[in-house]
């Protein structure tokens, strides 16, 4: 038996017609692609054709010199003996087949203030050298540029860099499927409808279909994490890319400069780091746009006791931020990419078999020490798909521990239906 009429529950799904509208055009969820773990920063005069070969062979070389095998490499991050083998192995390995996961050319502070005609032959080489990385299969899975930012001493210069880039890429043959692009130094909501309009332009232009080109956001001042209002900027930094913006990456230095944190602190584990991360996070959650932390700027670099200590810093500030669910970094060195991937795999190695079964018992209904819900179930597959990506977990050994679960299953918990969650959830 039930109290009410059929015509309330209409009246009322009528009233939040709006409202189930909104929340699916600002809420998509994960895009479902594959994130990169790291993206990595080169000037625009210093990128070759031979760059990610480069940083890969220069990258083995430190593990050679200065950690030759699996126990002193484990000695140095202090990985138990269960992963010193499969960890060091894989990243051997990673680094031979592919260095680096995400490249940035770029052409703002790492390439500063140059002759207009320098800036634009430099852009004009870097998209003639990604176009013919990508025909060639020998590109990054993600490639792009860094521009200048949309303040006004800089702001035609940056216009014209990314115009001669994207220009030069439809020449060679269109835009590829890894393109990113990246806006620093984003203070006002404006700035980034600045860039909307500009791609929107560019691929009208083009003939492109519309919003086919998205960008970065570079979370670097205080004024965009909070505006003079008090509220989030960077929540309406958000909503002003137009369903463009892809990621939001937090800029370790300047922002530190920014708030006054001296020289010898900035780093990524700072309190004001803590505090602007969680904004970006809580900004960014379910609208598809990716988190990204910043950088260490503490290079393993001279004797082997100083690069020892740069890896382990950097091994426990990446270890760090993925536990805070942040699963994307800045790497500015090649001797950083060895500590990168022994982070990053050790992380999903040491916690797959109990992910997978967890999943695995959620998958066949059957009982267990902990209930879990299809929230959970996401969360466990995107860990074992984020591990499947980066190289950390093969498909066939997940398969088993999942007694069978395909990566098209694994994909279908990682994306559940709205209702499944809010009908399950707590």
């Amino acid at each position: 038996m039930t109290s009410l009429a059929g015509a309330v529950s209409e009246e009322i799904s009528a009233s939040l017609v709006p409202v189930d509208a909104e929340l699916e055009r600002r809420y998509p969820g994960d895009p479902g692609t594959r994130q990169p773990v790291h993206t990595v920063y080169v000037p625009g005069d210093d990128f070759t054709a031979d760059t990610l070969r480069t940083w890969g062979d220069r990258a083995l070389t430190a593990l050679d010199e200065h950690a030759p095998d699996a126990a002193s490499f484990a000695a140095v991050l202090g990985l138990s003996d269960g992963l010193a083998e499969p960890v060091y192995s894989r990243v051997r390995a990673k680094l031979e087949r592919e260095p680096i996961e995400d490249l940035r050319v770029d052409f703002e502070d790492g390439y500063g203030p140059r002759p207009d005609a320098e800036e634009d032959e430099t852009a004009a080489r870097a998209a003639r050298l990604i176009a013919e990385a990508y025909a060639k299969g020998t590109a990054a899975p993600y490639m792009g540029i860094r521009m200048k930012c949309m303040e006004a001493p800089v702001r035609d210069r940056g216009i014209r860099t990314l115009d001669i880039f994207l220009t030069g890429l439809m020449e060679a043959g269109g835009l590829p499927d890894g393109l990113v692009l990246t806006l620093p130094k984003v203070t006002y909501a404006e700035q980034v409808t600045a860039m909307v309009r500009l791609l929107e332009a560019f691929e009208k232009a083009w003939g492109l279909t519309p919003g086919r080109i998205g960008f970065e956001i570079q979370i670097e001042t205080s004024q965009s994490i909070l505006a003079a209002d008090g509220t989030a900027t960077v929540a309406r930094m958000i909503d002003a890319a137009e369903g463009r913006a892809t990621g939001l990456h937090y800029g370790t230095f300047d922002y530190s400069a920014c708030l006054g944190v001296s020289a010898a602190y900035q780093a990524s584990d700072h309190p004001a780091a803590d505090h602007a991360k969680a904004i970006m996070q809580v900004a960014a959650a379910g609208t598809g746009v990716r988190v990204s932390d910043g950088s260490t700027n503490v290079l393993p670099v001279g004797t082997t006791e100083k690069v020892h200590d740069a890896w382990r810093l950097h091994y426990g500030l990446t270890r760090r931020a993925l536990a805070r669910a942040y699963y994307q970094g800045w790497d500015m060195h090649p001797g950083h990419i060895p500590t990168r991937y022994a982070a990053v795999f050790a992380f999903y190695r040491e916690g797959y078999e109990q992910a997978a079964a967890r999943l695995a018992r959620y998958a066949s209904r059957a009982g267990g020490d902990v209930m879990d819900e299809p929230a959970t179930a996401k969360a466990l597959s995107g860990y074992l798909l984020r591990g499947l990506d980066c190289g950390a977990l093969d498909i066939d050994e997940v398969t088993r521990a999942t007694t069978g679960l395909t990566r098209t299953e694994l994909e279908g918990f990682a994306a559940p239906r709205r209702a499944d969650l809010t009908i399950s959830g707590q």
